[in-house]
């Protein structure tokens, strides 16, 4: 992952991981930790598309 980052041709990196991933990796570039939350407004929603991708492993 480190290196995929550090070899992309961008001028920031936005971090929207659960964990800050510059206290894991070392990141060559600029970068701005960002929290989001989903809100569902209609359908599919997310469940659907990944059951329909994944379905249920049993």
């Amino acid at each position: 992952l480190e290196e995929t980052i550090n070899k992309a041709d961008v001028d920031m990196v936005i971090i929207g991981t659960p964990i800050d991933l510059s206290r894991v990796v070392k990141i060559n570039k600029p970068s701005q930790r960002v929290r989001y939350e989903l809100q569902e407004i209609g359908v599919p929603t997310l469940k659907d598309v990944l059951m329909k991708k994944f379905g249920v492993k049993k």
